[in-house]
């Protein structure tokens, strides 16, 4: 018995050590983070042991997709409904009320690295269905293709038809949608997805309508550096550890693991794409309070090789950070939510930073208190202050913006 008891204390242990996720002291409502982190971290170990078994690692994490979708379901203010776009699955969500006019409208892509989510995941519809009842906004939530087994380019394409689509007059007119009221936004790897889309609009001669504004969420905007600061300070922090955002960087690209460990050791980057350093330079584009007492370092050239079979990662599509500056002048301005304890921070903060110097409009809201994804925790279980008030500043923002 005893034996017995001291084998499942010993197991309990590792269990904890395994799933154990430092929380950040400015953290408000640690408790409930904790758990959140402690669940997300234990459904990476278990995709884990089932890759040893020969299942996929991002199939098994899908679970958590599968767990919290909701059917499209309408209520007292907002219609909503499954449909297709530029034979592109989307949720739509269409404001109840008499228009008082022509309305807003936006395109949201929603986060999981490209591998996983839905736009009928529980708190991304909740998201989106506020957005359309509150800002009498027209919201088009697009389930674009996902890695495995779809890679760069399929997911841009899927929201880059859509986006296209419906900004043709006519669509905008069936949809009684204001052309000079059209945005753009994201989270996490959907903030990737606007940011490249509002670039390519601007070079795209077929498209007139031109966005208002884009609203990037903390966004992954660079493949090249995984060791910015922030990637380094935040390695193991709630709920994106640097681990797990390189197997999604790698994943959207190819399943060929041999990127994975080289973007793990930030051996990556051809020499022939020194060039597009200077971009991702945080030495330049982070301010000093960011950049602490580092020294800047460039990252490790590794070998031409995964350039040549993998180009997406430098690929300004993939990479909306890698843009030039003229790509960037005349774009849409733009809303940028960053958090300290996030992975993804310095890639939103540069944006900003080279944005500005472009000549483009950013509101950067940078929360000192928040982690990567807090913003969607808006309901029970895991219901945070934090993401309601995240939420809150984004609305603000879009209210008078949009």
């Amino acid at each position: 018995m005893g034996n017995r008891l001291l084998c499942l204390g010993l197991l309990t242990a590792l269990l904890g050590y395994c799933i154990y996720t430092p929380i950040p002291e400015d953290v408000a409502q640690p408790g409930t983070v904790m758990l959140l982190s402690a669940a997300l971290r234990a459904l990476e170990r278990l995709s884990e042991a089932a890759e040893l078994l020969g299942l996929n690692y991002m199939e098994s994490m899908g679970l958590l997709t599968v767990a919290m979708l909701v059917p499209p379901t309408s209520d007292e203010n907002v219609t909503v409904t499954d449909t297709k776009l530029s034979n592109v699955p989307v949720r739509l969500y269409l404001p109840r009320r008499a228009p008082g006019g022509l309305r807003r409208a936006m395109l949201f892509f929603h986060g999981g690295g490209w591998c996983l989510g839905d736009a009928g995941m529980h708190d991304h519809d909740l998201v989106s269905r506020r957005i359309s009842n509150e800002l009498d906004a027209v919201v088009v939530s697009v389930n674009y293709r996902l890695a495995p087994p779809h890679h760069f380019p399929a997911q841009f394409d899927d929201v880059y038809s859509v986006t296209k689509f419906f900004l043709q007059s006519q669509v905008l007119a069936q949809y009684g949608v204001d052309p000079a009221r059209v945005c753009v936004a994201g989270d996490s790897a959907g903030g990737n997805l606007a940011a490249a889309v509002a670039q390519q609009l601007l070079e795209d001669p077929e498209v007139k309508t031109k966005l208002k504004a884009q609203v990037l969420i903390y966004p992954a905007l660079q493949a090249l550096d995984m060791n910015l600061p922030s990637y380094q300070d935040n390695a193991n922090k709630p709920i994106l550890s640097r681990s797990l955002m390189v197997r999604f960087w790698s994943e959207y690209f190819t399943s060929d693991p041999a990127l994975r460990k080289a973007m793990a050791s930030n051996t990556h980057i051809p020499a022939e794409a020194g060039h597009l350093l200077q971009f991702v330079n945080w030495s330049r584009w982070l301010p000093a309070e960011m950049r602490g007492a580092r020294t800047y370092s460039t990252p490790a050239v590794g070998s031409s090789e995964l350039g040549q079979r993998y180009p997406g990662f430098l690929d300004p599509r993939a990479s909306p950070l890698l843009a030039s500056e003229a790509r960037l002048r005349g774009l849409a301005p733009a809303y940028i939510l960053t958090c300290e304890h996030d992975v993804l921070r310095d890639d939103g903060v540069m944006y900003a930073a080279r944005l500005r110097a472009a000549g483009v409009p950013v509101t950067h809201h940078h929360a000192r208190d928040a982690f990567h994804g807090a913003m969607t925790f808006i309901s029970w279980p895991f219901e945070l202050a934090l993401g309601h008030r995240l939420l809150n500043t984004c609305m603000d923002w879009l209210r008078e913006n949009l």
